[in-house]
């Protein structure tokens, strides 16, 4: 027929083909193409598996770096009945030491950061350093508790005398808020006529430890201060407000820098880390650690204040500030930190309370 092309003898209709013969090669073509995906699969696998792998060695080479110290906790007093629920809470001391040592040091900022973990909102309380505290068997200032016994006794003192059960701190040493301000690029803070006789003292001094050499403050004004003049701010005492004033400068500096840090991308917060890493003693696991870190973008500090309302006690010439009174001022913490109206202070917390208002005549 015309048009119809014969076939020759080497060709085969495929009709012709058996069917076994035919399910052979679909078979094996099956087989190739699951071969080949197995092949796509344990690749990637294979890239996940080292990819995890650096970025695991990555965290634990940086955490290598942080003094990490294991406290039993079952040496940290809690008041019996005292457990906080929805709340992580840390305490960030703030040690007089010069170098990356925190034995036998005072703590010269003492944070309760109290965060929420459903809203994530983080209410910042500074507990003043020269509290009149029991610590043990006897009373002394809150800031000789680091040099006696180290974080242990620091929080075992904060939780029988502020009914709380804090685990959990974070050391960090004189030269760290210098680091991390520079790091952030400065904050900015307005410095009050009253407060420049003092900064420039202050930044003499810690040019000196540090080997820095920041300008002074000439005048009154807004300025985006440096570390040294960041923790120079930090410390001035003197003026009106005294302590009460000094932890308000410090929680303002701590925000300022905290405002910044949230704003940071990986490698800026790569050199962060890299920078302060070696200043800091924490007994917080690097889990933890990273738990908090990547949730930091969504904090934002809700509000601060300076605790306990105190008055002058002064015996053998040595000055303390005897909380007026602790139980009242225990019911207004807590109701700062956890929204806890009419909170009920422990049995311990009211006995502590009365032998300070023997003792100093406070009511």
């Amino acid at each position: 027929m015309a048009g119809k092309r014969m076939r020759t003898e080497n060709e085969a209709d495929e009709n012709d083909i058996p069917n076994s013969v035919k399910n052979m090669k679909k078979k094996s073509k099956k087989k190739k193409k699951k071969h080949t995906f197995l092949k796509v699969v344990l690749v990637l696998l294979a890239i996940i598996v080292i990819l995890i792998g650096v970025l695991v060695g990555y965290v634990y080479s940086k955490w290598a770096r942080v003094e990490h110290e294991d406290i039993d906790e079952s040496q940290i007093e809690v008041n019996e009945g005292i457990e906080t629920t929805g709340y992580r809470n840390i305490v960030l001391f703030g040690v007089d030491s010069r170098q990356n040592s925190y034995e036998h040091t005072l703590s010269d900022s003492i944070m309760i950061i109290s965060i929420n973990q459903d809203t994530h909102k983080v209410k910042i309380a500074s507990v003043y350093r020269d509290t009149y505290v029991k610590m043990g068997s006897s009373y002394d200032k809150l800031t000789h508790a680091f040099s006696k016994g180290g974080p242990t006794l620091s929080l075992s003192t904060l939780n029988t005398n502020l009914d709380l059960d804090l685990k959990e701190y974070v050391a960090v040493n004189f030269n760290v808020v210098v680091d991390v301000v520079d790091a952030v690029g400065g904050v900015e803070i307005e410095i009050e006529p009253a407060e420049i006789k003092y900064i420039n003292g202050y930044i003499d001094e810690v040019n000196s430890v540090t080997g820095h050499n920041s300008k002074h403050i000439t005048k009154s004004g807004t300025y985006n201060l440096d570390g040294v003049q960041a923790v120079a701010y930090s410390r001035i005492r003197y003026t009106s407000g005294g302590d009460y004033k000094r932890t308000e400068r410090q929680r303002d500096v701590l925000d300022a820098a905290f405002q910044k840090v949230k704003k940071m991308n990986l490698i800026e917060l790569n050199n962060l880390a890299d920078i302060v890493l070696d200043e800091i003693s924490t007994n917080i696991s690097m889990t933890q650690i990273i738990g908090l870190l990547s949730q930091v973008a969504n904090y934002d500090i809700e509000d601060t204040i300076g605790w306990p309302e105190t008055k002058g006690y002064q015996p053998d010439k040595v000055w303390y500030g005897a909380p007026v009174n602790l139980e009242k001022q225990v019911q207004e913490l807590h109701k700062f930190l956890f929204d806890e109206e009419d909170y009920q202070v422990s049995t311990t917390v009211k006995n502590i309370s009365d032998t300070i208002i023997k003792k100093t005549g406070y009511k």
